[in-house]
């Protein structure tokens, strides 16, 4: 079956903070297969988009994901990151603490 762009987005914005719904909770939902809701989570990450793996807690979210959160909000003044987080469900705290995390991770590799 094919979906629209629109409803694609309306299914993968569940996923995504404030909501961090799982995927086999959205597709029992929608009537839609997990297998295809993971394929177009897939897609959005591929082309950039923030999906976390899933769980409503962001301190759960893989190393890939706090990554991808430290480069978006990397030029972000306080004002910017503050909107941010409270468009994803995060705390500004959380992000400084995942960009510390990785200044330290890379600092350790370069000699």
């Amino acid at each position: 079956m094919k979906y629209s762009t629109e409803r694609k987005e309306a299914v993968l914005n569940k996923l995504r903070a404030p909501h961090n719904r799982s995927v086999s909770e959205v597709a029992a939902e929608e009537g839609i297969s997990a297998a295809t809701i993971y394929l177009w989570r897939k897609q959005a990450r591929q082309s950039g988009q923030l999906l976390p793996e899933g769980g409503c807690d962001p301190e759960g979210w893989s190393s890939r994901d706090k990554f991808n959160a430290v480069l978006e909000t990397a030029s972000l003044s306080e004002a910017e990151l503050a909107e941010y987080c409270r468009r994803r469900g995060l705390y500004p705290e959380q992000v400084r603490r995942w960009r510390l995390a990785c200044e330290q991770g890379v600092n350790g590799q370069i000699k």
